[in-house]
């Protein structure tokens, strides 16, 4: 039941989306008593024995929360590390506070009022506004903080040694171990390629040590051709998973378009193109499956360069500039899409690649080592599972195929077929009053035209268009870059 409120702390009202991994950890660790057997209780006895910053610091895994104290009149918004999970605000004039985790959900609030501009609570950070008597807020008296550090101060129970490829399997199958977490049944988005294949394999392992009483169930998208399809297969069969595949036709693709934007909320062209499979699959996944907690492979190619166009980058330090850049932003990208089109069909994404402890050792490791070698991004990652066994080896070493590339056959691409299919609705690139990320193309414009009509006078909620660096591509898809093999 939310607002929640417990009966030792009268004064303190939360609001709360997401998954604290360690609520148990915390309990025994402080001496909570628990009157629910919901996990985001911890957040409310954390407030209450050290304060805002002392609770966000202790929390592993993915939250928004909104923290309501009626002695101190203070209003606390905070988000998990990447912003996994979503949460927006917008204050007005006469002091309404309106929150959501969805644009959506403000868009009455804001109304035509375009001086009204909804703001998203960064990732990392606990947003404070403080009230008046009357329970209005200000933005004179709001102020933030950036709780991630360095040394994140909540247990960490992995044992790592000196071998730095162990370390990482160690710490991505705990990362994976602590996301299975769940009364409902879990299972794994398989697309074949090297990510979403090793999360399955992991998940698989420890779903037979826990003696779970179901096979996993493992789901793939793609057109007739799709080398995702195949490559799925290959793991599915070497996993012995229940698989599910689904195929799709161009006009499906198509025809989602509008209902992906509107559960999406933005009008970036990579994301919107890698959100159509993922809807379509989330659909099946709802309406064919019992399965309901589904853990992917995203974060896996920010945290440890997988990108294609790592491989252009002028040194081992630009790439780990780069990996730091998308970690910080990936909220508004990548992640976005898969809480989007998963929230869509009430299904709950997890992502072990985002694992606090996971990408803070990953991170730390020395650039050189993280930079892709041999002409092969992710290379670090790859050679850590290599001699395991746990996936085929043509895919542990497959090239990166973006998710929305994958989708179709190589002979044409959905950037092909949704070039063909915007020539024939927008007639001219006429000059827009988008005074922000203006459309340069067809596609784009198409994307921005939809947008603004679900969430008028919102485009900033994006700050920039996903593009690949040190590439003169003018398109975020993999394949039209130069160091892609087809």
């Amino acid at each position: 039941m939310q607002p929640m409120r417990v009966l030792h702390y009268p004064n303190v009202w939360l609001m709360y989306n997401g998954e604290i991994y360690n609520y148990r950890q915390l309990q025994k660790q402080f001496d909570f008593h628990y009157t629910t057997q919901c996990d985001g209780e911890a957040i409310i006895h954390l407030y209450n024995r050290g304060g805002i910053e002392f609770a966000a610091r202790h929390l592993d895994g993915v939250f928004a929360f909104c923290l309501f104290d009626t002695e101190k009149r203070k209003v606390y918004l905070g988000r998990d590390t990447f912003g996994v999970k979503p949460l927006y605000h917008v204050i007005k004039e006469d002091g309404s506070l309106s929150v959501c985790s969805e644009v959506k959900g403000l868009m009455d609030t804001v109304g035509d009022q375009l001086i009204y501009r909804i703001q998203r609570v960064l990732p990392g950070h606990v947003q404070i506004y403080s009230l008046d008597i009357q329970y209005r807020a200000s933005l004179e008296c709001c102020e933030s903080f950036h709780y991630v550090g360095a040394n994140p101060v909540y247990n960490i129970t992995t044992t790592i040694g000196e071998d730095v490829k162990t370390n990482i399997r160690t710490l991505l199958r705990s990362a994976v171990d602590k996301r299975l977490m769940s009364e409902r049944r879990i299972g794994c988005l398989l697309s074949g390629g090297v990510d979403s294949s090793l999360v399955t394999s992991l998940v698989v392992d420890l779903a037979k040590e826990r003696k779970l009483p179901y096979r996993i169930q493992t789901f793939s998208i793609g057109m007739e051709g799709s080398p995702d399809l195949a490559s799925a297969r290959k793991v599915a069969n070497h996993l012995g998973t229940e698989h599910h595949e689904v195929i799709v036709t161009p006009q499906e693709a198509i025809d989602v378009i509008d209902d992906v934007i509107y559960h999406l909320e933005t009008y970036d062209i990579i994301t919107i193109r890698g959100s159509i499979g993922m809807y379509l699959l989330c659909e099946y996944v709802k309406e064919h499956t019992d399965t309901t907690v589904i853990l992917s492979g995203e974060g896996a190619d920010e945290v440890a360069q997988g990108y294609i166009y790592f491989k252009e980058a002028p040194s081992a330090e630009d790439s780990d500039k780069e990996s730091r850049r998308l970690c910080k932003d990936i909220s508004m990208f990548y992640v976005q899409r898969v809480d989007r089109m998963s929230s869509a069909f009430g299904l709950e994404i997890r992502v072990p690649f985002l694992d606090h402890t996971f990408t803070n050792y990953y991170l730390s490791l020395d650039p050189a080592l993280r930079a892709p070698k041999k002409g092969i991004e992710k290379y670090l990652l790859r050679s850590a599972f290599e001699d395991m066994d746990i996936i085929p080896r043509e895919v542990l070493w497959r090239q990166k195929e973006g998710f929305s590339d994958g989708l179709t056959s190589p002979t044409k691409s959905w950037y092909q077929m949704i070039q063909d299919f915007v020539e024939e609705e927008i007639n001219d690139l006429a000059v827009q009053d988008y005074f922000i990320n203006p459309p340069l193309t067809k596609e784009s414009l198409y994307y921005r035209r939809i947008f603004e009509g679900f969430f008028s006078g919102q485009g900033h909620l994006i700050p920039y268009f996903w593009m690949p660096k040190w590439s003169k591509s003018s398109d975020p898809s993999a394949r039209t870059l130069d160091s892609y093999k087809h």
